[in-house]
């Protein structure tokens, strides 16, 4: 069971971040709209209409496909990475914390986490 538990948690981040990514990448729905004057409607107005979205749209579909992929998952886990983090700043700093309990977010943080706690002996390296 333990040699399976990877490649389930890697095949659930990755299908979050594709359910996340495929969306906004191929214009199949539009962008909600924010109340007006909140803080996380100054950022994405400053940040949607710049193609950084889009940019970051495209490292979370990349790495979600690669995350899938056992053997290139680290690759994947270090793509996703920064993306993950600034999901989590976003809703720590900009938008309410109450945000940051649901469970497409609380997916994304438990099996990355445990990716990464799985791999610590390979990640080891980048921080010697």
């Amino acid at each position: 069971m333990k040699k399976y538990l990877p490649c389930i948690a890697g095949s659930l981040l990755g299908l979050c971040f594709l359910a996340a990514s495929v969306p906004v990448l191929f214009n199949l729905i539009a962008m909600p709209k924010l109340p007006e004057g909140t803080p996380a409607a100054h950022f994405m107005a400053a940040f949607g209409p710049t193609g950084y979205a889009k940019f970051v749209k495209l490292f979370e579909f990349i790495g979600g496909l690669v995350v899938m992929i056992p053997r290139l998952r680290n690759i994947g886990l270090l793509l996703l990475g920064p993306v993950i983090v600034n999901i989590i700043a976003f809703h720590v700093l900009i938008d309410d914390p109450k945000h940051l309990i649901n469970p497409m977010l609380d997916i994304i943080m438990v099996c990355a986490l445990y990716l990464l706690w799985d791999a610590r002996k390979k990640f080891s390296g980048l921080l010697n």
